[in-house]
């Protein structure tokens, strides 16, 4: 029996929120792999903080009081990093132990089965962005784009962890493995490391210059950055949100086609 658009698309949706609930109960069962992805950017913050304070004196680096506002981006990526392909690993895990044979002989539709598990990874990355900025204000960071702007910056750490859980989705898909998917995470954090999330392209050099200029992850913290420390700009939040959404749209987009493919093939 085919159902009309409108119910197929409440039934839909009921299903993706359901594998959702599903996604967030599991994270918070496990707090245990949560925490360092709260710990290690705070704990890294703070040292980096007190190491490099004169380096905001160097000519050439953003005019900041603090090394704590120019850090702030670099912090929350590095957050929500840790658990950006928590999707793909579930999806895997689903996979192996056979619970997605089970929803696909189910009357679940195929896109919940991608986009529940996404959803959970999007809220328990809202969830840490929340926390990372207010630990960051209560310890003197300040954000010159008002509260505005600590809503653009924590959706646009969302957006990359969609964009990223949505790549991890295309590999659980085909290998329907986890440590598969587990073996990008050190990928993801280099990436991180070689671009501005730490230091300024302008006063780098060499290759490594041209490495951390083409960097995708450059082109969504500098923004960001210049929301914390020049105030607010319509063109820097188009360059936040748009960059990771674009990304993302692509992600998805291969993540839902590899899974046609799949259950096409079976």
């Amino acid at each position: 029996m085919r159902l009309d658009p409108t119910t197929g698309l409440r039934l839909a949706s009921a299903q993706t929120l359901a594998l959702t609930r599903r996604s967030v109960v599991s994270e918070w069962r496990q707090l245990g792999n949560v925490m360092p992805g709260i710990v290690f950017p705070l704990l890294l913050a703070a040292v980096y903080t007190h190491q490099f304070e004169r380096v905001i004196l160097l000519p050439g680096f953003p005019v900041v009081d603090s090394f704590l506002d120019f850090v702030l981006p670099a912090s929350l990526v590095q957050s929500v990093s840790f658990g950006a392909t928590e999707a793909g690993t579930e999806l895997a895990r689903d996979i192996e132990n056979g619970f997605f044979d089970r929803l696909r002989a189910s009357p679940c539709a195929r896109l919940p089965l991608l986009l529940g598990r996404l959803g959970g990874a999007l809220v328990v990355a809202a969830a840490k962005g929340v926390f990372i900025v207010a630990i960051f204000l209560t310890f003197g960071a300040e954000i010159a784009g008002g509260p505005a702007a600590g809503v653009v910056i924590v959706v646009t750490a969302v957006l990359l962890v969609l964009a990223i859980g949505a790549l991890g989705q295309v590999l659980a898909i085909l290998t329907g493995s986890q440590e598969a998917v587990n073996a990008t995470f050190p990928l993801v954090f280099t990436i991180i490391f070689m671009s501005s999330a730490f230091f300024p392209t302008n006063l780098m050099s060499g290759w490594f210059r041209q490495v951390a200029e083409a960097n995708p992850v450059t082109w969504i913290i500098d923004p960001v950055r210049r929301l914390i420390l020049e105030g607010w700009s319509w063109s820097d939040v188009g360059q936040a949100l748009g960059v990771p959404l674009v990304i993302s749209a692509v992600t998805v987009t291969m993540a839902v086609f590899t899974l046609n493919r799949k259950l096409g093939a079976s």
